[in-house]
């Protein structure tokens, strides 16, 4: 199962996209992650690290329940310490280039495919691009 991962400089603003998301999302896990860990606003590679191997699972899980993350940040830094996270995490993560509320919610529904892989859920969310809203 693909994970996911919202990264917003605001925790509150990341524990609501990933609800949005969740409706969608079936059994799929999503790891909201935000903040400086002080509070404030910002985001933290360390935090984002947890959350991405949360979002992948844990190691007594079989190897082909954890096949990776996709993370999905909202702007500025936040793509910056996603990069550092992936690059620390042992898990298989990649960070898509998406709207973060937009691309959440297809990628969840994206993950709940059987066969769905990190690729298919990353180009999912990038689809995200092109919705219209009005």
């Amino acid at each position: 199962m693909v994970g996911i991962v919202v990264v917003s400089h605001s925790e509150r603003a990341a524990e609501g996209i990933a609800e949005i998301a969740a409706e969608m999302a079936g059994d799929t896990r999503i790891e909201p992650v935000g903040g400086d860990g002080n509070g404030g606003i910002g985001t933290v590679p360390d935090a984002i690290e947890a959350a991405i191997d949360a979002a992948a699972g844990s190691e007594e899980e079989e190897e082909s329940d954890a096949d990776g993350v996709v993370v999905l940040v909202d702007l500025g830094s936040a793509v910056m310490n996603a990069d550092v996270a992936v690059e620390l995490s042992d898990a298989e993560a990649v960070i898509a280039d998406a709207p973060v509320l937009e691309g959440a919610v297809n990628a969840a529904v994206a993950a709940t495919d059987p066969s769905a892989t990190v690729e298919s859920v990353r180009e999912q969310a990038e689809a995200a691009r092109d919705i219209e809203k009005l």
